[in-house]
């Protein structure tokens, strides 16, 4: 059977907290035979996952996350964890931008929790996340990784909503990610960006570009063919770089919008994906929509 057990809702609607709603999601999937599904999920509040899909094949569990809301705030806490049984692949990503809305005070909150185990893929690609002048949150993302596991994640982040001119003169977004494999970290980094601080306009810091992003690739074969094939691809638009680390490839990427940015990731994916998970990449239709 290869049917989510789908847990009762603790209630029928998000609990309010103090100044803000709460939400949770929990996935497990598994590999039973040739196929990786989603074996648990449950929820709590408006946090959601569609229908899985397998749009190449059996073996690669598709899964959309959706926050009917569609933004985080003030007040807001949200939790999303998900644990991929050994053997499995799964990618994840969400129909359209995130948005971090205007605070009256209160600060928002998005923890994501990753478990890979061995010989498992999990490749997380959320679309671009949008922080609204006057917005306070903390975004975490911790990533457990076991055996010869290979995680595959994206974070974009615009500051401002740039399409309608607005800056982000004011506010916070604190942002952390963690990854470990066998329990040692791979990877640590803390940043806090200000709304109006010197680290918008810094050389060192996003250079007056209100877009950032990450791509990393944590695999424990991560070679130097690898990083050269990625050196070889260059952003039509803004600026990139790309670094090799023992068991870890990073792309870091500045510009004026999310698209360029998006579009370049996706070719460093797609150079990646067939080297450290076995399979040409398959863009999800979801982001063509």
């Amino acid at each position: 059977m290869n049917a989510a057990i789908e847990q009762p809702n603790l209630s029928s609607t998000a609990p309010k907290g103090p100044g803000g709603w709460h939400a949770s999601l929990r996935l497990a999937y598994a590999k039973r035979g040739l196929r990786s599904v989603l074996a648990e999920r449950s929820h709590l509040g408006p946090l959601r996952v569609q229908r899985p899909l397998y749009p190449e094949g059996e073996a690669v569990c598709h899964t959309i996350l959706v926050h009917p809301p569609a933004g985080i705030a003030g007040g807001d806490a949200l939790s999303v964890d998900v644990a991929v049984g050994d053997g499995a692949h799964v990618l994840l990503t969400t129909p359209g931008a995130g948005k971090w809305y205007r605070s009256a005070g209160g600060r928002g909150s998005l923890v994501q929790r990753l478990e890979v185990g061995s010989g498992g893929v999990c490749e997380w690609l959320p679309q671009e996340s949008i922080v609204f002048d006057g917005a306070l949150g903390d975004l975490a993302t911790e990533v457990s990784l076991q055996g010869d596991a290979c995680f595959i994640g994206a974070e974009m982040v615009c500051f401002g909503r740039t399409g309608a001119g607005e800056r982000f003169t004011r506010g916070e977004l604190a942002m952390r990610t963690r990854i470990e494999r066998d329990g040692r970290p791979v990877w640590l980094e803390r940043g806090v960006v200000e709304g109006g601080g010197a680290l918008l306009g810094s050389k060192v810091g996003l250079h007056g570009l209100p877009v950032t992003g990450s791509l990393l690739v944590a695999w424990p074969r991560c070679d130097a063919a690898l990083l050269e094939a990625w050196r070889a691809i260059v952003p039509a638009m803004g600026e990139g770089a790309v670094t090799l680390l023992p068991g870890l490839l990073v792309a870091r990427w500045l510009g004026p919008a999310c698209e360029p940015g998006r579009a370049w990731f996706a070719r460093l994916w797609a150079a990646a994906r067939p080297v450290v998970a076995g399979r040409e990449a398959q863009v999800p239709r979801i982001w063509n929509t």
